[in-house]
């Protein structure tokens, strides 16, 4: 080859769509994956508005009211979360483990305000406050409590989990306690989410499985009586088991049918955004519960497996990114939430097709409801704050106390620096000199 001709250079073809997505995903960076895991969640954010739009508008109408009222107060919680997952993302970590006491008091008073004249019962469950014309439900607040609170206390018991009150204590008792104020509201639904988040704190905070086990089968049981008190749990799970009457489709079973009618009409690509025919009035709470049957309904197959394939982008890059971290409380609460958020999705979405029965679960980020959404954006914005790389601090504002701090630490770092290089600088000369002057007493001797 002549010196004048140009070398070739062979370069990767660049890679598409998919394709780059392979790539943030292959690189286990949390500056690569943190990025990801924000836009993931906007983008299932924003699917859940569109759908609530459409699912809401027909029962809207019939009720005489604005068809754009509940996709308006649901965009304006979704702007509220997103503010607040944006502010936790920015916090160091010393201050979410200082949160850790004050949410679960907080959750806890609010919890029992639901059964004071503030609190109002919807669709028989009475789990919700209503304060100044705002409406709000605490338990989906006491999810995030309780795993910041759990792995702040397991943190700390690390050396003692060995022994198992330690392992229990006060973990179980506090979480039991917030499961049975939500059961009496008759909520069962939010209470297993409960126990589930309960058993992921624990799981992830290093409990010894024999414990972990026995409290498990304590849960499992707990769940049981609960569904074998209530007459309409049991008439829901017979529908589902096949084993109601024949007049079953036009009542226990009426709405998981009707899901499932919209779930196949959906074919590949749906019946168009905007044209589902079960949600005029044929679902109930078709914005709520079962809006994933809408969903699958108007955007078909292809577009239930774009929601399934961006929580499952969200769960691997979560996972990848908490796998580099080393600290215990920033793992337990990462690996906590994100199974408290895919659990529940799983769940809803498995009640929806027909997995299992009906409990009243919604679908997060995508689910009409205020409380659901803010809450579920709270807990990612907790995830972005712990998974920061080490070292990586919001920038501060030169007035305030910690940019003056930060300009004296740098000022000391640069004199340390130029202190140790002018000694250097000494120490490289005086060696030079007595270098020359052994070589010269050594020339003379000679």
């Amino acid at each position: 080859m002549s010196t004048g001709q140009k070398q070739r250079v062979t370069r990767p073809p660049a890679r598409r769509g998919l394709g780059k997505l392979a790539v943030w995903l292959e690189d286990d960076s949390p500056g690569r994956l943190r990025p990801l895991i924000l836009a993931v969640v906007l983008t299932l954010s924003a699917i859940g508005l569109v759908e609530v739009a459409s699912a809401s508008s027909v029962e809207s109408v019939a009720a005489g009211n604005n068809p754009y009222d509940l996709p308006l107060k649901q965009a304006m919680w979704t702007v509220a979360g997103v503010v607040l997952m944006l502010v936790l993302a920015r916090m160091p970590l010393r201050r979410i483990r200082w949160l850790a006491w004050p949410m679960l008091i907080g959750s806890l008073f609010a919890l029992v305000l639901v059964f004071t004249p503030l609190g109002m019962t919807v669709n028989g469950n009475r789990n919700w406050i209503s304060v100044g014309g705002f409406t709000a439900q605490p338990s989906e607040f006491a999810k995030l409590s309780l795993i910041v609170w759990g792995a702040w206390i397991l943190d700390r018991k690390q050396a003692l989990l060995g022994q198992w009150k330690h392992a229990v204590m006060p973990l179980a008792p506090a979480g039991g306690l917030i499961m049975a104020i939500v059961a009496l509201g008759h909520d069962l639904g939010t209470t297993l989410i409960i126990m589930m988040i309960l058993a992921a704190t624990m799981f992830y905070g290093g409990v010894r499985m024999k414990v972990f086990s026995v409290a498990g089968l304590i849960c499992v049981a707990a769940a049981l009586v609960l569904a074998a008190t209530s007459g309409n749990r049991m008439g829901r799970i017979s529908s589902w088991l096949g084993m109601g009457s024949d007049e079953d489709a036009q009542g226990m079973g009426y709405q998981a049918q009707h899901g499932a009618y919209a779930l196949a009409s959906g074919s590949w690509f749906g019946v168009g955004l905007g044209q589902s025919r079960q949600k005029w009035n044929w679902i109930p709470e078709a914005h709520n519960d079962f809006i994933f049957s809408i969903l699958g309904e108007e955007l078909g197959l292809a577009g239930t497996l774009l929601v399934l394939g961006l929580f499952a982008t969200l769960a691997i890059a979560v996972f990848k990114t908490i796998a580099r971290t080393t600290d215990t409380f920033s793992r337990i609460v990462a690996c906590s939430v994100i199974t408290w958020i895919l659990g529940q999705a799983v769940i809803n979405i498995s009640m929806v097709s027909g997995l299992l029965p009906v409990i009243g679960v919604p679908l997060p980020f995508i689910s009409y409801g205020g409380s659901a959404m803010v809450s579920s954006l709270a807990g990612i914005g907790v995830i972005l704050a712990v998974t920061r790389p080490e070292g990586t601090v919001p920038p501060a504002r030169p007035g305030t106390r910690l940019g003056q701090a930060l300009r004296r630490g740098a000022g000391s770092k640069h004199a340390a620096r130029k202190r140790s290089g002018s000694t250097r600088v000494g120490s490289d000369r005086a060696g030079s000199n007595g270098a020359v002057k052994q070589a010269r007493e050594h020339a003379h001797q000679r």
